[in-house]
């Protein structure tokens, strides 16, 4: 064997003692070796934090409700005729009882001055028979027979004055005027939808909540309208109860408010607060760990370790959580990015982002 050959095959020997050694225990111990980990470290903080849900819905005029009217409408004539006149203007803002169309009033005019040349006729032939009773000029007969022909004819003069106020379209509510859908001489009936009026003021977001979440809410609850974080607020003012079986969900109406600066037909997402909890402890979300089975814990840094310590666990709200544990305040440091990888107790050093 050469001199060359000696040298590796001894140093080959070396490497197994030391293996052998090593699995007897001659090297470290587990308890002997020392972690020490670089961590980003935040204090805990008070805040309020909010629980939503969710939703998302279109915009549209309040319902009916409450004893309230509806916010819009559609209007139609009562009857059917020919437009004679029309003063609606699209976008202009009209108080109720304005009259925004009229029918053709002819017929409707002298069907009412026959009516009243009837009711005329028929009231002097009752005062001639009321007249001549006392002296019994007239049988009882006659008198009540004149009485009733003088009420039918102003049970008929009533009915053609209203008929006459038929051809006329009136707002039903204070609001602006949408889009005019009818023509001067058009030929209209009962189901011609002539213009839409709607209560800007007065404008809701109707979305679908899932069931199961629905419990948790009430009138009354305020709303973030749209995804900005700065979104309007407006209230939760109708909590349906049925569930529509086909989606599960619930039907609810959150009010608009003035500076939403949204228009009716428009698409919005909806963060309904269900819960608010104020002045809580918080932390960030990823300095909180989670183990089925065991619980919930963050790493407190002091001085230069890091110890676990067991946590409840509240509302989750925008990258925050809030939790309450012992010895947690205000201004208490945690491990941020590194918690989830750390052991029960552990050496570290704390470096700046």
């Amino acid at each position: 064997m050469t001199r060359r050959n000696l040298i590796l095959a001894a140093a080959a020997l070396a490497v197994v003692v030391l293996i052998v050694l090593w699995r007897r225990g001659g090297g470290p111990t587990e308890a002997e070796i020392v972690t020490d980990v670089a961590v980003h470290v935040t204090p805990l903080a008070r805040a309020t934090v909010r629980r939503y849900v969710t939703a998302y819905g279109y915009v549209q005029p309040e319902p009916a409700h409450d004893g309230r009217p509806a916010a819009g409408a559609e209007l139609s004539p009562f009857t059917s005729g020919v437009l004679a006149e029309i003063d609606a203007v699209e976008g202009r803002r009209v108080a109720a009882g304005t009259v925004l169309f009229r029918l053709d009033s002819r017929m409707a005019k002298v069907a009412v001055e026959r009516a009243q040349q009837e009711v005329d006729f028929a009231d002097q032939a009752f005062q001639r028979q009321q007249a001549l009773l006392p002296g019994d000029g007239t049988s009882q007969r006659v008198f009540q027979e004149a009485k009733q022909r003088l009420d039918d004819a102003r049970s008929n003069l009533a009915t053609a004055r209203t008929q006459l106020a038929y051809l006329e379209i009136t707002a039903p509510v204070s609001g602006t005027i949408g889009q005019v859908k009818a023509r001067v001489g058009q030929a209209v009936d009962a189901n011609t939808v002539l213009a839409t009026i709607v209560d800007l003021n007065r404008l809701v977001v109707a979305a679908d909540v899932p069931a199961g979440e629905v419990d948790g809410l009430k009138v009354g609850n305020p709303v973030l309208i749209g995804a900005d974080s700065a979104a309007p607020r407006g209230r939760l003012i109708i909590l349906g109860k049925d569930v529509d079986p086909s989606t599960g969900t619930a039907r609810v109406y959150v009010s608009v408010p003035a500076n939403a600066r949204l228009a009716s037909g428009q698409f919005t997402d909806l963060r309904i607060v269900a819960a608010e909890h104020a002045d809580v402890l918080v932390a960030p979300d990823v300095a909180l760990v989670t183990q089925a089975g065991t619980g919930s814990w963050v790493m407190v840094a002091r001085g230069d370790s890091a110890t676990r310590t067991m946590v409840t666990v509240g509302i989750r709200d925008g990258g925050r959580v809030e939790i309450a544990g012992p010895g947690l305040e205000p201004g208490t440091s945690i491990v941020t990015d590194e918690a989830y990888s750390l052991p029960e107790t552990t050496k570290i050093h704390v470096v700046e982002r």
